[in-house]
């Protein structure tokens, strides 16, 4: 059967992988209303599109911190990607980097930045989670450096780990034949079983949940790579975030992993937006499967936008191919959208193409 839009690779998924992974990658936190509000935040924001404007040559290009980009479609970083597929992380960097794009590599990763560095050329960015011990965060992030990473995406919404029922109910632990790559060497690449989810166990024992923003300080002293802040969701926090260094923020609720019943990231997205004035860049993830979605973000101020879920379901039902595929279908359909809306490039689409249920009062219904 012929696969016409992103959506439709996660049924695949679900019948290709292991239960225990499948929801690994599928569930988020409690009752999931953040999960299912992230899709449907996107659902109450309409187009206003302009008409009888010359579409024969749209432009999609962007440049995020000053890397040249084909689309503002990136890859969000997603952890243990060979539970997906043999070829994990790497089939990832290489769909990325044909497609002109940004791929994000997890902490998490079941390949090590070394490694994945190998794979060719490419703008890569790291994802950092920040452990107990500072001397194997000084370390990893000189790795990433050496290996031409061009960015840190510190994750800041983690200092516990969510509560994902399925990986309690699943024991999830990840499988024998792999580990955390980028930890292998300093004895922190396995994870035990535990009586509940074997991530959350492994999470309490070694991620710091003293983390502050002197910390984002500090990192800033061990590293002259650009430092995103990953998991912002107010205005307070977005200035806070400026003011101790960040040069850009990434809007996330971390795929509605962590603290269930937290807006849908398109809906945070303006007051993050608007707090930042425009002193650094603003990106969304969570929730994007259409052009539109993309489109919406940034009309609302976004300066692109991440994909998770999407790369793995994909990853897992037909490797590299299919995460080129889901690439290329979102492309595909922010391109018409940008046409049908009336804008030939980025800096086109305005806050006045697209009109949101909070825009306006309801108008009363006539009898």
């Amino acid at each position: 059967m012929e696969i016409t839009n992103v959506m439709e690779y996660e049924e695949i998924a679900r019948q290709k992988l292991p239960k225990m992974v499948f929801d690994y990658y599928a569930s988020g936190a409690e009752d999931q209303w953040t999960l299912k509000e992230n899709r449907n935040a996107f659902s109450r924001i309409l187009f206003r599109p302009r008409i009888l404007i010359d579409v024969s040559k749209i432009d999609m290009t962007t440049s995020v911190l000053g890397f040249k980009i084909s689309m503002p479609i990136m890859i969000a970083p997603t952890a243990m990607q060979k539970m997906a597929h043999p070829e994990g992380e790497y089939a990832t960097a290489r769909a990325a980097s044909a497609a002109g794009t940004i791929m994000t590599l997890s902490s998490w990763a079941t390949s090590s930045v070394e490694e994945v560095a190998s794979t060719g050329p490419g703008i890569r960015f790291f994802q950092l989670y920040v452990y107990k011990d500072r001397n194997v965060v000084a370390q990893l992030v000189r790795r990433a450096e050496r290996a031409g990473f061009k960015a840190i995406a510190l994750t800041v919404d983690t200092p516990r780990l969510g509560r994902r029922e399925a990986d309690i109910k699943n024991r999830f632990t990840l499988p024998p034949f792999l580990t955390l790559k980028n930890f292998e060497g300093l004895d922190l690449g396995k994870m035990d079983k535990a009586d509940d989810s074997g991530l959350a166990s492994y999470v309490a024992g070694q991620i710091d949940r003293t983390l502050s923003w002197k910390d984002v300080q500090w990192l800033q002293t061990i590293t002259s790579l650009p430092i995103l802040v990953k998991g912002v969701l107010t205005a307070e926090d977005t200035r806070l975030a400026i003011q101790n260094g960040a040069a850009g923020i990434i809007v996330s609720n971390h795929g509605a992993r962590q603290l269930d019943y937290v807006p849908a990231t398109i809906m945070a997205l303006e007051e993050v937006v608007k707090a930042a004035q425009g002193r650094v860049p603003v990106f969304l993830d969570g929730g994007v499967r259409r052009g539109t979605d993309v489109f919406k973000a940034l009309a609302l101020g976004a300066s692109g936008i991440f994909i998770g879920r999407p790369v793995v379901f994909s990853l897992a039902a037909e490797g590299e191919t299919g995460i080129r595929k889901v690439l290329q279908m979102l492309r595909e359909e922010f391109e018409l959208t940008m046409a049908l809306s009336g804008c030939r490039s980025l800096r086109e689409i305005t806050r006045n193409h697209i009109v949101t249920d909070w825009d306006l009062p309801h108008p009363v219904a006539r009898l």
